[in-house]
This record gives structure tokens, C-alpha cells and sequence, in this order.
């Protein structure tokens, strides 16, 4: 994956070598609570320097199986909220990183979906309360928005993939109405799922990652995944060479992109503004 590989790009540019002086054991799991459940036990259980993780339920897995064993976070959105640290800046335990918690996404996914489809009157905010428990973060801003607009706002939570269907259904059978998907492990490993949904039920729908776009999601802003990766190798350094991840501030996400897919917008009937173009970092035609 491109996030793994900006990750060993940049402990390269540092100075660790795989096979030199440093070894990496890699885990891949699901959505589903097993399997992070499982490979957080081995992970520990092989007595690492460090622990990389990349979501919320992994790195709570993680603190449950150690509280000694410094544990780098990448894509957690409410690390104080979840317990994984006293503070961002002072985070006083065995786990620091890198968060994609910017509330104000929340009203600025309404305000491109405005600006994309102005015909929207009903929007619906699509999450897991098991995997999303952040989820408030996103809603509140998100609501404040919808009543700027005029707008409904939906609270939209989905427990299992069996009802990703009647929910996005539901949605479609308003008038003018549009969905707005947020960043858990749920919806990005259902993301193929959605996209399809959205796309077989006409609903225009903004996503939080750009690999939403590039499967054929409308519009996707957020965090750049790759850079925050890019910059958890900085953290790896120090910790490797001996800082204390408790003294080492949780750092807030820098850089955003905006992805425009025009194939589905044509698709969906849509003409993306111009000034929304020259905006976008990329336009998929």
C-alpha cells in the first residue's frame, strides 16, 4: 500500500534499512473486532521497540495488550476522547501520534455538496457508532451547518454491512437528497459497497479519503493519508533512538485534498462549477 511504502520511504531517508538495522512484521485486518483483536496480541507478544496502528479499535486493542510498549498512532480522530492519551499535548503514556480529527469537516463535506448539487435539501451523515465513536466530532459541525443552509441534516448510523442498503435507499427515495460518509474502518472497508449504492440510487455523496474518488466516489476531501504516514516515520526515529512517546505531543493533521470524479458527476446529471475544478488537487475524467 502507498501509505506503508511513504512510511518505509521515510524511515529510509532516516537512516533505518530493512535488513540492516531494523525489521518491520506487518499485519493487515479487517473491519471486523477478531482480527484486530488477534493480530494486536501477536504483535505484543513479539516484544517489538514499537508498535505502528493505523485506527481507533486497532490502537485500543493495542493499549489493552500493553501499557509499556511505545505505540505510534496514524489515522485516529479523537486519541483524548478514546483514553489513548491525557493530552494532545502531553500525551503521558506509552502511546503518541498523528490524528485526522478536524471537526470543521464536518461542515465543510455540506458546503461542497451545496456547491456541487445547490438542489440539495436533505443530507445524511453515514457512520458505525462501533467504530466511529468519535463520530460526535463530525456530527455537531455538520448540523450547525445544515441549519446555515437550510438544509436537513440525517444522523445516519449503520451497525452491519446487511443494512448499508435500506439505509442509502432511504435516502434516495427523499427528493434532493445527498450522503456524506466519514472516516472509520467501517466505511473504508466498505467503501466499494457504498460507492456502488450511491451510484445505483443516484445520490450524490462526498467521502473522506481520496481513494473513495478514484473508485468512483463523486467528491472526496480529508487528511492526505500518505503525508501523515510520512510523518509517523519522524516519530519512529526518535522513539527508536530512545524518546519517550509520553513527552512527545499528538500531532493535528496539515495537509487536505480535495478529488473531483467528473465521470460520476456527468453520470449523476452534475456540473461541477469551475472555480470547484481549479480548487480540486485532482479532477478524474
Amino acid at each position: 500500500m502507498g501509505r506503508v511504502a511513504a512510511f518505509r520511504e521515510g524511515l529510509q531517508k532516516l537512516g533505518w534499512a530493512e535488513g540492516r538495522n531494523i525489521r518491520i512484521d506487518t499485519r493487515w485486518a479487517t473491519a471486523d473486532v477478531e482480527s484486530i483483536q488477534r493480530f494486536a496480541k501477536e504483535l505484543v507478544a513479539l516484544q517489538p521497540e514499537l508498535v505502528v496502528s493505523t485506527s481507533t479499535p486497532s490502537t485500543a486493542w493495542l493499549l489493552q495488550q500493553t501499557r509499556t510498549i511505545p505505540i505510534i498512532f496514524t489515522n485516529v480522530s479523537d486519541p483524548v476522547g478514546s483514553g489513548f492519551v491525557a493530552s494532545l499535548p502531553r500525551p503521558g503514556g506509552n502511546a503518541t501520534g498523528f490524528s485526522t480529527i478536524e471537526g470543521s469537516l464536518g461542515g465543510k463535506w455540506l458546503e461542497l455538496i451545496k456547491e456541487i448539487a445547490p438542489r440539495v435539501a436533505r443530507v445524511a451523515l453515514l457512520f458505525n457508532p462501533a467504530t466511529a465513536p468519535f463520530a460526535e466530532y463530525y456530527l455537531n459541525p455538520f448540523r450547525a451547518a445544515a441549519q446555515s443552509f437550510g438544509t436537513e441534516a440525517v444522523a445516519a448510523p449503520i451497525h452491519d454491512a446487511s443494512e448499508l442498503e435500506s439505509i442509502i435507499a432511504a435516502q434516495a427515495r427523499e427528493p434532493d437528497g445527498a450522503l456524506i460518509v466519514i472516516p472509520d474502518i467501517f466505511t473504508i472497508a466498505h467503501r466499494v459497497e457504498i460507492i456502488s449504492l450511491a451510484a445505483r440510487y443516484r445520490l450524490p455523496a462526498v467521502y473522506p479519503f481520496r481513494f473513495f474518488a478514484e473508485l468512483g466516489g463523486l467528491l472526496s476531501y480529508g487528511v492526505n493519508l500518505t503525508d501523515n504516514f510520512r510523518r509517523v516515520a519522524t516519530y519512529a526515529d526518535r522513539i527508536l533512538k530512545g524518546a519517550n512517546p509520553s513527552e512527545l505531543p499528538v500531532q493535528a493533521p496539515v495537509k487536505f485534498e480535495l478529488v473531483i470524479n467528473l465521470k460520476t458527476a456527468k453520470a449523476l446529471g452534475l456540473d461541477v462549477p469551475p472555480l470547484l475544478q481549479q480548487r480540486a488537487d485532482e479532477v478524474i475524467e
